[in-house]
């Protein structure tokens, strides 16, 4: 529909161009007419190139530099998610308590060795012939900080529930957990997501129809952007190969 608008537009314009130049005669409302439409279709091209190259480029710059902000952000909501799971055997769906673990919590640094030692029942079945069974032992080497190990001395997980460039700076990222039933078995699940419109409020309505419909390899599917889910064991985030590159 646009495009038969903006070639309408350009017919009446040429139409009445043409015909000023061959049929208007009065000289001194003729300049002032030609002006007038020299000065609309100047306007009228710079609005069709901006709605058709510079507003999507413009667009499509901008997403990339918000949504790589988001992405670590929900990078870092996973990592401090796996971490908590490790320990706590589920997944964490309170942002305070989240944090808390974070801070005061630690991982046990182990070690796996093998060993034998001697089958006592063996060993008198066999008439007190030794005899032996493989096990294997861990030993406890010591201990480390959850946040040491995910962040260091970057305190950034206090502000990861909340929303890069939202219209709202306390806008938070919705974060489930749960779960679901997989081989008879309760599998923990969490997902952490926002919706596009939130980080591109302020971009063209129309590019924001079109981005929440992409679906490819080179897109970020859906209308949000989110890692895990609710309905499958999965851990990952739904945005591409190219963008994880420049995490």
């Amino acid at each position: 529909m646009q495009y038969l608008y903006i070639l309408l537009v350009l017919l009446v314009s040429g139409g009445l161009l043409y015909w000023i130049n061959t049929s208007f005669d009065h000289k001194k409302y003729k300049n002032i007419v030609l002006i007038g439409l020299w000065s609309f279709s100047a306007l009228f091209f710079y609005k069709i190139v901006n709605e058709f190259w510079l507003g999507p480029k413009n667009f499509e710059s901008v997403k990339e530099v918000r949504f790589q902000k988001v992405i670590k952000k929900l990078t870092d909501i996973r990592d401090s998610e796996l971490a908590f799971r490790s320990i706590n055997g589920q997944f964490e769906d309170n942002w305070d308590s989240l944090v808390k673990f974070i801070e005061v919590d630690s991982f046990t640094l182990t070690q796996r060795r093998d060993s034998s030692v001697i089958d006592k029942e063996l060993t008198k079945r066999y008439g007190g012939v030794k005899t032996y069974k493989d096990i294997i032992i861990v030993d406890t080497l010591g201990f480390v900080s959850v946040r040491d190990s995910l962040f260091g001395d970057d305190n950034r997980y206090t502000s990861m529930m909340f929303v890069p460039y939202a219209k709202d700076k306390n806008t938070m990222f919705e974060l489930r957990s749960g779960s679901i039933e997989q081989n008879s078995m309760d599998i923990p699940v969490f997902e952490a997501k926002i919706k596009k419109s939130v980080i591109l409020y302020d971009q063209d309505k129309n590019l924001m129809l079109t981005e929440n419909l992409v679906q490819g390899v080179n897109g970020v599917n859906g209308n949000a952007l989110r890692v895990g889910s609710m309905d499958e064991v999965n851990t990952n985030g739904n945005w591409p190969k190219n963008y994880r590159k420049k995490e």
